[in-house]
């Protein structure tokens, strides 16, 4: 059973947290906290959503795994 649509959001949510992350390392800037407050409610559950995609990109890994030529 194939599920592009959803690996697809899942690697796109992860993209943006990723981005996210970046823009705190480099600019101590948190996107998500200047947008919906300091660990608001909604906050917590974008931070929870992008952690469950990240979890589901490891089982994306996993089937991909075996067509990925190793050199």
């Amino acid at each position: 059973m194939e599920n592009r649509g959803l690996d697809y959001t899942a690697l796109i949510i992860s993209m943006i947290g990723a981005l996210n992350w970046g823009l705190i390392g480099l600019f101590k800037f948190n996107l998500v906290s200047w947008i919906f407050g300091d660990m608001s409610w909604i906050s917590r559950i974008i931070y929870v959503i992008v952690g469950i995609c990240g979890l589901y990109l490891l089982s994306f890994i996993g089937r991909t795994g075996s067509n990925f030529n190793h050199a």
